[in-house]
């Protein structure tokens, strides 16, 4: 892609500084008439436009282009994923005003996979052009983005991917990476022979399961078997989260850390605190919130590996909307390797 053409470019072209190109642009004195012809003239051969020029050929350039309608499908989940993943797709409708895209959620009550396949229906019947979703990674939704795609409807994954689909693209977190990076501090707070319980919220979650396989492939690099993790769905449930902890705490010998791959942390904690055990358990988290911010003061939460939520209800409607509009494919899957570790000292 070509360059706009900048005030040096024209400098370049009629032999002059930067300075006389922009006394000539804003009509001040002090300029000979044969070097304001020369550097009107390069200003023409170059298509130079000041910034106010271009921003406003922008504007019209973005009010011709066609109408589009675009779906999001969420899961649902609240929290801190509900408020950054909205914030975005808010952004995005804001910024997406001029270009004439209309935008609709559609939000799941359930993780039952014939929800999001009635809502792909919903969207499509509406006239959705392209959808955004995170959902399950089940067969029968992966089916049906791909009847999606035949019909010439693309679809972007974020969060959560459906890798065996047609989806356009996925954008969201190296899941395999955060998991690894969990792991990698975890050996490093628990003796070789401590025991680990890892809770991830639904194993039909790409994500879920990609930042677990990761976490647990690399606490056995890191010398650990696979013995001493054991693995518990909880299905981002407070209560559930809070049972499946008491039991381990009271039947699991030698349990020394928690691996949180849910979003029920808050129950995690509870249920250490309620069998006095504060400050004797590793516990690592992903993601933030209010209540994991104030965990991570208090110490009862060591750590938290975050993500990009914001982007990834940003940047699936931008893309879609260029390509449906500007017929602009994205390169490639927008993994993001931005991953950020906090703890108490990094809070601010």
């Amino acid at each position: 892609m070509n360059k706009r053409p900048t005030i040096q470019t024209v400098a370049e072209r009629a032999g002059v500084s930067r300075g006389t190109v922009d006394r000539v642009l804003n009509n001040r004195s002090y300029v000979r008439e044969d070097v304001r012809k020369r550097v009107l003239r390069a200003i023409q051969e170059t298509g130079y436009l000041s910034p106010r020029e271009a921003h406003r050929q922008a504007v019209e350039e973005q009010r011709q282009l066609p109408p589009v309608k675009l779906g999001v499908v969420l899961p649902n989940w609240g929290g801190p994923f509900r408020e950054e993943v909205t914030r975005g797709i808010e952004a995005a409708r804001r910024a997406l005003a001029m270009r004439s895209a209309e935008i609709r959620v559609c939000i799941c009550e359930s993780d039952v996979p014939v929800e999001t396949i009635e809502l792909l229906d919903e969207l499509l019947a509406w006239g959705a052009q392209g959808i955004a979703l995170c959902a399950l990674n089940d067969i029968s939704i992966e089916a049906k983005v791909n009847e999606l795609v035949q019909q010439n409807i693309p679809c972007i994954t974020f969060n959560s991917d459906l890798p065996d689909s047609h989806r356009l693209c996925f954008v969201g977190q190296d899941y395999a990476k955060s998991g690894r990076i969990a792991a990698e501090l975890l050996s490093k707070c628990i003796p070789k022979s401590g025991k680990i319980l890892a809770m991830v919220g639904n194993l039909e979650y790409n994500g879920h399961r990609t930042r677990l396989d990761g976490f647990c492939a690399h606490m056995r690099d890191k010398g650990f078997y696979s013995g001493q993790i054991e693995v518990v769905e909880t299905y981002n449930d407070y209560r559930v989260t809070y049972n499946k902890v008491n039991d381990a705490l009271n039947n699991m010998p030698g349990l020394c850390a928690i691996y949180m791959v849910n979003r029920s942390v808050t129950g995690c904690i509870d249920a250490i605190k309620a069998a006095g055990m504060a400050g004797q358990i590793r516990v690592i988290a992903h993601d933030m919130s209010p209540r994991r911010r104030q965990m991570l003061r208090e110490g009862s939460l060591d750590l938290t590996i975050t993500q990009d939520l914001y982007r990834q209800g940003y940047q699936p409607l931008l893309l879609l909307c260029d390509l449906l509009q500007k017929q602009l494919q994205p390169a490639a899957d927008q993994q993001s390797t931005n991953i950020s570790i906090i703890c108490s000292e990094n809070l601010d």
